[in-house]
């Protein structure tokens, strides 16, 4: 997987550059998708995308809502099980994890892409949230702000419990707003702690900004 890294524009990836201009003709047209506040995303240095989780339509909604450069997604590594699979998602320039077992080579491909200026997205919470509130953060999330330098932007996700939740086995067209935070900075983590001990801190910091957003903060 080590060849992820060396990509950085659209161009590179032109798988990417296909499948979330397919995904956003299709969430413009279903879901009626809206985008609010993008400008608050650097075009430039490591990005961390980090938003709610309540459907499997979370990553095309965040892939589409910004299109300044490629976004790698950190997904569980059994969407590599199939031929299809594998050949797409690694052409979208996706990270495997293997969940469960603090899978240490998805984490250091991730700080080593967000150290040399590429913008990653996760979901702090982990799993898809099984009844459209918001959960509590894993302090994984911690643990790669603070060695790979980079800045957090959050973003809440609106509608797509109530258009694919769970469990679902159809996508219902239901209107989904995708809306991004100011950027957290390293001086805000910091302010918090650093080390081990600081990681929960800097989680939690991160779902106060999307419960914000939630809020309309």
């Amino acid at each position: 997987m080590s060849d992820l890294v060396k990509y950085e524009t659209m161009a590179d990836l032109r798988g990417y550059q296909f499948s979330t201009r397919l995904f956003k003709l299709f969430l413009l047209i279903w879901n009626r998708l809206r985008i609010c506040e993008a400008e608050h995303i650097p075009d430039k240095g490591g990005v961390l995308f980090a938003s709610n989780h309540a459907s499997f339509l979370d990553p095309p909604v965040v892939g589409v809502g910004y299109r300044g450069r490629p976004i790698h997604f950190m997904a569980r590594d059994t969407l590599w099980n199939s031929m299809f699979g594998t050949w797409w998602m690694t052409r979208v320039g996706c990270i495997p994890v293997s969940r469960g077992t603090g899978d240490l080579k998805a984490l250091k491909i991730t700080i080593k892409m967000l150290k040399e200026g590429k913008a990653v997205s996760m979901f702090p919470e982990g799993t898809r949230t099984e009844d459209g509130e918001l959960q509590t953060a894993k302090g994984g999330i911690g643990f790669i702000i603070e060695k790979s330098g980079c800045v957090v932007i959050p973003a809440y996700i609106d509608g797509t419990y109530k258009a694919h939740p769970k469990g679902s086995k159809g996508i219902k067209p239901c209107k989904v707003t995708i809306t991004y935070g100011k950027p957290i900075t390293q001086e805000d983590f910091q302010a918090l702690g650093s080390g081990r001990k600081a990681y929960d801190a800097h989680a939690a910091l991160i779902m106060q900004r999307i419960a914000g957003l939630k809020n309309g903060k």
